[in-house]
């Protein structure tokens, strides 16, 4: 994988760039649409590539437990398994283990968890995110993390925090299939000097590309807004930035101004499936905006 950016505007940290993969180039600013078990609800393939969709997210929690890895090995991966030929994403599970399973143990090796499907008891830890994000083949992979809650005491972020760090170490040091990059993720929760600990950590690793994780949980849009501000100059200008689980239009106009090229919501399609809701652009004399 390879990051270039090709253009920073002159009044805020927003900047044009274009990441290259093995299934294709991505320019950012990039929304991924969220296919959480390998397809994007209410959507088509084609219908993603009438929109151009150059990337989409696929999530490592809900794939191994349905349909499975077996399945999806003997399909030879996840491209071929969704027949999809452009870019792959996935999450390393460890927020859906954290949010998902209502009886979850958790331990510096990873978690002990139950299926939010059927009960079985399943154990999810760095190794294993690996594991299954290799057998996977996504062009971009994510270390696995600890996500905080919000609220939350600091110690309890720290804990998670020193997890994650002893985390990412082993993440980095797993070897994946060739085309594949992986991200670290920076967390902290809502504590600035946190937040810098963990950029300088994952910094030193020199990973592909850098994620903010642990917003968008609860916490008001400006203090995601602020965690951001203080975040940011502490990620490589020359790797592409992620932004987890954000969001709204607005959440990602303000992102983009703050230096963030990336960005995946399940709200869009959650939206569309449940409601029959949909995003259009707004023309008026004020200016066009979203509706």
């Amino acid at each position: 994988m390879q990051y270039t950016c090709l253009k920073k505007d002159s009044s805020s940290k927003a900047r044009l760039g274009v990441v290259e993969t093995a299934h294709g180039s991505i320019e950012t600013p990039v929304f991924m649409p969220v296919g959480t078990r390998a397809s994007v609800k209410t959507l088509t393939n084609q219908q993603l590539i009438d929109v151009d969709a150059k990337i989409i997210l696929g999530n490592t929690y809900h794939l191994m437990l349905k349909p499975g890895m077996d399945i999806i090995k003997k399909a030879g991966g996840l491209h071929r398994f969704m027949n999809w030929e452009r870019a792959l994403l996935t999450d390393s599970g460890g927020f859906q283990v954290f949010s998902l399973s209502a009886l979850n143990k958790i331990t510096d090796g990873g978690v002990q968890f139950q299926s939010h499907i059927d009960g079985k008891k399943c154990f999810l830890g760095p190794l294993e995110s690996m594991d299954i994000q290799k057998t996977l083949g996504s062009d971009i992979v994510m270390a696995f993390d600890q996500c905080a809650p919000y609220p939350c005491e600091k110690k309890d972020v720290i804990a998670a925090l020193e997890r994650t760090d002893k985390w990412a170490k082993i993440c980095r040091n797993y070897e994946l299939q060739s085309h594949q990059a992986l991200f670290g993720i920076i967390q902290g929760g809502v504590y600035p000097d946190l937040r810098l600990q963990s950029a300088t950590s994952l910094r030193s690793m020199n990973f592909d590309g850098y994620a903010i994780g642990g917003l968008s949980v609860g916490e008001p849009a400006e203090i995601m807004y602020d965690v951001i501000d203080h975040t940011e100059p502490h990620m490589p200008q020359e790797k592409p930035r992620y932004l987890m689980g954000v969001g709204t239009p607005r959440n990602i106009i303000e992102a983009v101004m703050r230096g963030i090229d990336m960005f995946d919501c399940v709200m869009p399609t959650r939206n569309a499936q449940w409601n029959g809701f949909y995003l259009v652009w707004k023309n008026s004399n004020k200016g066009r905006s979203l509706c």
